[in-house]
């Protein structure tokens, strides 16, 4: 047996471990271990291993799971509502990249050909980095978040006409109608491929379902993952692009969520594979005798990508600060402009010396990009609150907020109009409280005002904004998006401008409760909390605690922040111990049948207390239920008898009521 490729996976396993670790004590991002790990010891490095194509074949793989699972979280409904995002912001990032970067590149080569193709290298972002992140952290449902996901996909579909310029270029031939061709059959696969996913793979996911076997549907999973990513790289488009697709099909589906379980698993490990194989690339002593070039070159596509991102998300419609968190977000270069840089090195448009200043340049805005997007929260409200977008920002939002309600007085803002916003809107709207709403999705804001809510577009971090919609007159504030330092900044000008408002934060991260309650909110609810109030709750009940200790123990949690929940712990003496007398009771039924000695008999006259030791609680009559029934109730053919008790007297108390003839 050859060993050779097992040797390998055990290295590169073996130093991930070790550099994540160790990073992850320093509270450095795994990616960066992992492009480190691949750097000391691919072929450039110490040498461990030499032979990386073996390795790149799985790094593929971890790419084509990656957006197969994110392709699962979305749907066809859902990237119709990102569809500016996608074409609007997409289609200009694009553009507004190649241009930029072509024009950047012509003063120092002076060839055409070869400037607009550095632009096309340039133009593309990693789905891999950039999405890895946003899940990890949470934030891929954002504004920012759907921005830079909108873009991402678009740049993925432009990855097929940009590989077919390239022979153009390069003078090797292709006419544009040959181009062209190609595109149309790129279109049609991929419209063919989503049309399935309404006919052809529910009905055999649904047959694959019914046989019962595990096994049997994650074959299937994985075969349609592959099977469709090597149909679409078949016709021209790339494999992740197909893998993307592939997962939208199974997101149309009710087995999405199962699907998901049993791929995140190989996902995880093959994503680290990726990562470790784009380090590998990368040569140490050309790095060490370039640096100033690379770092020269990282500095102007930092620049380039992030003001072209940035004009692209104002373009699509984007706030800000979410245009500025976006544009960082998608500032380094991507995993496919690797094969674009290698089809360029195979038709003369680029020489060795560049393709590895290329190489080094683009592992080097990986390695920044995870530091890069824990800075974009501050550095984006600190451009646009004080600097080169403040006066544009303040100019839209008094805009968009003109008609906003200047007259409400002790209304509740709510900032988000997801889940939590909807829910808390239709309960204030049947209570009769006055409400306003603030959301940065322009679609939303325009369908909801349509029916007529009180609902206006904008960011919840503007001070402007939130006086417009009466700050200063409001008695609550809540805030219900999923965007961790929007919500710390729109916290701490609230509380400024309003030093009496109630305010009031939905998180989903335990850690910024500390956070959120010393910038100033009165209540901070974590999701994950909430869910585990909601089960212990459920669990108390079921051994029969008093519900007015439950709910006790239930507000006592809250009021003291969760405290209890994250490692204070609960006194003994309020939990089981206290309650362990009550009796182990059960509730159970029987219906009274035409003919039974039952049917005329009052509750008095059947003694069942006496005679079994259960207690008649309720009698259900039709639509009607009889809580309590008086001695004097009569029972009828159809009654459903309910009575509780211990086990041995309910089960007493059925062979009484069935021999009772």
């Amino acid at each position: 047996m050859d060993t050779v490729f097992l040797k390998a996976l055990v290295i590169i396993f073996s130093a991930s471990a070790v550099m994540v670790y160790v990073l992850h004590r320093l509270n450095v991002p795994s990616i960066v271990g992992f492009l480190i790990a691949g750097v000391v010891i691919g072929p450039y490095g110490i040498g461990l291993v030499k032979d990386i194509h073996s390795v790149e074949v799985l790094a593929e793989l971890g790419v084509i799971l990656l957006l197969f699972t994110i392709g699962i979280e979305f749907s066809t409904s859902r990237l119709g509502r990102m569809k500016k995002a996608i074409i609007s912001g997409g289609g200009s990032q694009v553009l507004l990249t190649i241009g930029l970067s072509s024009a950047s590149a012509y003063l120092l080569t002076e060839r055409v050909e070869q400037s607009v193709f550095i632009g096309f290298l340039i133009a593309l972002s990693s789905t891999a980095v950039v999405l890895k992140i946003l899940s990890d952290r949470g934030e891929t449902d954002t504004p920012h978040g759907r921005m830079m996901l909108g873009i991402l996909i678009c740049q993925d579909l432009c990855v097929v006409p940009l590989m077919l310029l390239v022979p153009i270029l390069s003078g090797e031939g292709n006419s544009i109608i040959e181009v062209m061709l190609k595109m149309g059959k790129a279109a049609l696969i991929v419209g063919l491929v989503l049309l399935s996913s309404r006919w052809i793979v529910p009905s055999v996911l649904h047959k694959v379902v019914h046989t019962r076997s595990r096994e049997l549907f994650i074959t299937t999973i994985i075969l349609l993952c592959l099977g469709i990513a090597l149909l679409t790289a078949e016709f021209g488009l790339s494999l992740a692009l197909g893998a993307f697709l592939a997962g939208i099909i199974i997101s149309e589906s009710e087995y999405a969520h199962q699907a998901t379980s049993d791929i995140l698993p190989f996902k995880d490990s093959f994503i680290g594979m990726f990562f470790v194989s784009t380090g590998m690339l990368m040569d140490i002593g050309f790095f060490v005798n370039n640096f100033f070039k690379i770092t020269i070159a990282v500095a102007i596509i930092l620049v380039l990508k992030t003001t072209a991102g940035l004009i692209a998300s104002l373009i699509a419609g984007a706030p800000s600060r979410s245009a500025v968190h976006a544009g960082l977000g998608i500032a380094q270069i991507g995993e496919f402009s690797f094969v674009l840089a290698v089809t360029g090195k195979a038709s003369g448009l680029i020489n060795d010396n560049f393709y590895q200043l290329f190489l080094s340049s683009s592992v080097v805005t990986m390695m920044l990009t995870p530091f890069v997007l824990m800075a974009a929260p501050s550095l984006s409200a600190w451009i646009t609150a004080r600097h080169l977008l403040a006066k544009a920002g303040r100019r839209r939002n008094v805009s968009e907020a003109e008609g906003s309600p200047r007259k409400k007085q002790d209304h509740v803002i709510i900032i988000g109009f997801g889940l939590n916003g909807r829910n808390l809107v239709r309960v204030l709207k049947e209570t009769g409280i006055p409400y306003v709403v603030l959301e940065m999705n322009s679609d939303t804001v325009r369908e909801m005002k349509k029916k007529g809510e009180p609902i206006y577009y904008g960011d919840g971090t503007s001070r402007e904004l939130l006086h417009k919609i009466g700050l200063e007159r409001a008695r609550l504030l809540v805030i219900a998006i999923s965007d961790p330092a929007a919500t710390r900044r729109t916290v701490s000008i609230a509380r400024h401008e309003n030093p009496g408002i109630e305010i009031l934060v939905r998180t989903r991260y335990v850690s910024e409760i500390d956070d959120l309650k010393s910038l100033g909110a009165n209540e901070v609810i974590p999701e994950e909390f909430e869910t585990s109030i909601e089960i212990f709750s459920k669990v108390l009940h079921k051994y029969n605690f008093p519900n007015n200790i439950i709910l006790d123990m239930v507000e006592k949690i809250r009021s003291d922040s969760y405290t209890a929940l994250r490692g204070g712990g609960l006194h003994k003496s309020h939990l089981f111990e206290k309650y362990s007398w009550l009796p182990d009771m059960e509730i159970d039924g029987y219906m009274v049948t035409e003919g039974s000695r039952l049917v005329g008999n009052t509750i008095a006259g059947l003694q069942v207390r006496k005679k079994t030791g259960s207690t008649i609680i309720a009698v259900r009559r039709g639509s009607e239920v009889h809580t309590n029934p008086s001695p004097d109730f009569s029972i009828r053919a159809g009654d459903i008898i309910l009575f509780t008790g211990n086990r041995d007297n309910m089960n007493a108390a059925l062979t009484y009521f069935v021999t009772a003839r």
